[in-house]
């Protein structure tokens, strides 16, 4: 198989569309659909199916996506180990929850680009550190940022960056405003606004509250840190949040700082690789840029 038709396959499975992957890579489409073919017919297996319009990875194609993701990366890495130059094109792909995205990234990001202008950064949500571990053992992340407790690694570099402190936030009008300490019993009949499933901080609050045998039946679930904040400041509901994220909004009298201790154990902004990644200049770059900004 050749390297071009790994960019072909890997292009059509983030499109699902040959006639839009053509149109990327300058290719007819006709080339697209051979180039296909033709790893399809050394694998032995179908990497792609029609389901009436839609086009979809098989399973077989998905497992595959990993292993071409891989050697396309590989192929990057080789030739700029060899030529060394710093300026060369390449891609960087970074992990990260939507707080760090939002409030941490932007800086670091405008950094990294006065120096490597000609790199490609692509971040991708990552709710739940533990996919965000995952994806870095499976080669799919070049990086990621984590938010969660310290803990043994066996096969990722992991290092600790920040000690993050969280609030408890809720209403101006919220009846528990005026509570000189919110207990985890007092929690029982409240309707609580929580990230997604996985996120480390909810796992730890919900553990936190299970040990007090305290099991809230109204929760929420959100996907977005933004629509957790903005249902707080309607009266929905009570969150837990990291103070990066609920700075301003505290500071304009829009929500309130609830008497709470805190979690039990300390949680850190971590960043973290794969030990055996082949760290480019970029990489290298990107990591010693996030240590001096953070820091």
């Amino acid at each position: 198989m050749e390297i071009k038709q790994l960019i072909t396959f890997k292009t059509a499975a983030e499109n699902l569309n040959f006639t839009h992957t053509a149109k990327i890579l300058n290719f007819a489409q006709s080339s697209v659909t051979a180039q296909i073919k033709s790893l399809e017919s050394e694998l032995g297996k179908p990497l792609f199916e029609r389901l009436g319009k839609r086009l979809i990875l098989t399973e077989d194609g998905e497992k595959f996506k990993l292993y071409a993701d891989k050697m396309i990366m590989l192929n990057e890495e080789a030739k700029q180990a060899i030529s060394g130059d710093k300026e060369s094109a390449g891609s960087l792909i970074i992990g990260a929850p939507e707080s760090q995205c939002t409030y941490r990234l932007p800086q670091i990001l405008k950094e990294f680009k006065n120096q490597y202008p000609n790199v490609k950064v692509v971040f991708k949500p990552a709710y739940s550190d533990e996919k965000a571990r995952e994806q870095l053992l499976e080669g799919a992340l070049d990086f990621a940022f984590i938010m969660d407790t310290s803990k043994p690694e066996d096969v990722l570099k992991v290092e600790k960056l920040i000690q993050e402190d969280f609030k408890m936030v809720a209403s101006p009008d919220h009846p528990f405003v005026t509570k000189k300490e919110i207990q985890s019993t007092d929690l029982i009949h409240e309707t609580l606004l929580l990230t997604e499933t996985g996120c480390s901080y909810r796992n730890l609050f919900e553990e936190m509250l299970s040990a007090e045998g305290v099991y809230p039946l109204n929760k929420i679930e959100f996907v977005s840190v933004e629509a957790i904040k903005q249902c707080v400041m309607v009266g929905l509901g009570i969150a837990v949040l990291p103070s990066m994220v609920v700075e301003t909004e505290l500071k304009m009298g829009k929500m309130t700082e609830l008497a709470w201790n805190g979690f039990p154990s300390p949680v850190f902004t971590q960043i973290a690789w794969h030990k055996d990644k082949w760290m480019t200049p970029h990489l290298q770059a990107f990591i010693q840029l996030t240590r001096h900004i953070l820091n």
